[in-house]
């Protein structure tokens, strides 16, 4: 849930320099990210504005939109079942375990966008109003997310030693 605590422009942003580095790690699943006109709404957008929206396999968002929120529902189609992957369209749908194992995959994932990393994610994450039980996303990622690991090795989209596999779920 995005509580919007601060305001986007302290945020790493879709602008033309993010959006290229953001591509060449999503691409790797099948996404394609799609820049949205600044004076548009994003079209699949849960949240909406400036939130990243998600139809089929594209990956929509603005230049106002905030790195954290495209990496999060990027992972949201890496780690849904395909058929709600073929019906895709701004619902990604799915459980507790999933929406763990969405948050912990972008913490992944922020180590291949070059300039920002697992650290930067932390921050925007707590940020921007994600809540996790031990207060925030480093404590919950180092210290209490051991099930959100297992879900993602279980479903192939970790490896034993926590890279991607750069699979997406079955």
């Amino acid at each position: 849930m995005c509580l919007n605590l601060v305001t986007p422009m302290e945020m790493v942003l879709c602008d033309d320099s993010w959006t290229p580095r953001l591509q060449a790690v999503v691409k790797r699943y099948g996404l394609r990210v799609e820049r949205v006109a600044e004076d548009a709404s994003i079209p699949g957008s849960w949240f909406g504005d400036p939130e990243a929206g998600l139809i089929g396999n594209r990956l929509l968002v603005r230049r106002d939109t905030p790195i954290h929120s495209a990496l999060h529902e990027g992972c949201h189609y890496v780690c849904m079942d395909p058929a709600r992957r073929r019906r895709l369209h701004t619902d990604a749908g799915g459980g507790y375990d999933e929406e763990n194992g969405v948050c912990y995959l972008q913490i992944l994932l922020a180590d291949y966008i070059p300039g920002y990393g697992r650290k930067r994610m932390f921050a925007e994450m707590d940020a921007w109003g994600y809540s996790f039980r031990l207060g925030s996303a480093r404590a919950w990622f180092e210290n209490d997310a051991e099930e959100a690991f297992r879900w993602l090795l279980v479903h192939g989209l970790v490896d034993s030693a926590g890279n991607p596999t750069w699979n997406l779920r079955k």
